[in-house]
């Protein structure tokens, strides 16, 4: 876990390890949601990007038959 210092200007730094994990890009917009007692910061992706995320999965799982 990484320690950040919030600035006057209630800025931070996301941290070097944590940018390279996530794949994070200067000027990338991203959303901050107030979650219980605690903030998150989830970065927008393009839909573009996420092409290819599930490649691999097992679709052979049974699927109940259609209901109609």
């Amino acid at each position: 876990m990484e320690t950040v210092t919030i600035s006057p200007k209630f800025q931070v730094v996301i941290p070097q390890k944590v940018r390279d994990e996530m794949g994070l890009r200067s000027g990338e917009k991203a959303k901050v949601i107030a979650f219980r007692n605690r903030i998150e910061i989830i970065p927008m992706r393009d839909v573009r990007a996420l092409r290819g995320y599930l490649k691999g999965i097992n679709t052979t799982l049974p699927r109940e038959g259609d209901r109609l």
